[in-house]
């Protein structure tokens, strides 16, 4: 499988170098990016290329993975889509956009493509998957970040936002894509709180869920990208284990 990059930053480089040791599992061989030194830096470590236009890439390549922003997913995507390509989204807080969302979902068939959303920088995605079979009463996310991974400056503790996930994407469209991941899978937007903790120093997330089911709580404590505080760095690694699985003949989870 030939696969292309959309956006150069720190999932990229994640991705990237997993490439370059060999661990991908598939071929990362294009690279487009707005900012040309970053994507002359990616395809340098795999041998790859730098294109111009997301158009030169689509005749060239199975896939493309989205990692630049919610912009690029409404601007991008149903150009990459309409031309029968499939597509890695990581800017999943798009995907809360309805109509886009319908929007995509129809060129996909139309065009024989598929959308693939990585569980992102939450576990228990698979669970809340099957738990949605059944009826789901309530879902709630409470993320705990440094401030710096919020944008902000603060040496108090301070809730940022407390509502659901859709408003809080588009306040927090960088921070935020684990709220539109939980709520795709859950089928319903599901309420959240976003907490700038200066005591922290990981970017956390507590998901509770009750439903038919029963009920469940994860936490998450992610690491964060050193290239990017905003970036969980299992975030790039649910995207690598994703790409791995396209290729796989057993399939484990949901």
């Amino acid at each position: 499988m030939k696969v292309g990059i959309l956006g150069c930053g720190a999932i990229a480089n994640i991705i990237t170098n997993f490439a370059a040791e060999g661990k991908l599992g598939v071929d990362l061989n294009f690279f487009y990016d707005r900012d040309i030194e970053r994507a002359e830096n990616l395809a340098s470590q795999v041998d790859g290329t730098v294109l111009l236009s997301i158009e030169d890439m689509l005749d060239k390549v199975d896939l493309v993975i989205e990692a630049a922003s919610p912009q690029a997913v409404r601007e991008v995507v149903p150009t990459v889509i309409g031309a029968g390509v499939d597509m890695i989204v990581m800017s999943v807080g798009a995907l809360l956009d309805n109509e886009l969302r319908e929007r995509l979902d129809k060129l996909a068939k139309e065009n024989n493509a598929k959308i693939y959303a990585p569980s992102g920088a939450i576990v228990g995605i698979d669970g809340i998957k099957a738990a949605s079979i059944g009826k789901i009463q309530s879902a709630s996310l409470v993320t705990r970040k440094p401030p710096r991974s919020l944008g902000i400056s603060t040496d108090e503790e301070k809730i940022l936002y407390e509502g659901k996930a859709g408003d809080a994407v588009l306040k927090f469209p960088m921070n935020i894509n684990v709220a539109a991941t939980l709520s795709l899978a859950c089928g319903m937007e599901v309420d959240v709180k976003i907490i700038a903790d200066p005591a922290v120093d990981r970017n956390m997330h507590e998901v509770h869920v009750i439903g038919e089911f029963g009920e469940f709580k994860t936490i998450t404590e992610n690491l964060r990208c050193s290239m990017n505080p905003k970036t969980s760095v299992l975030a790039a690694y649910s995207a690598i284990k994703l790409l791995k699985s396209l290729n796989e003949t057993i399939h484990i989870g949901t």
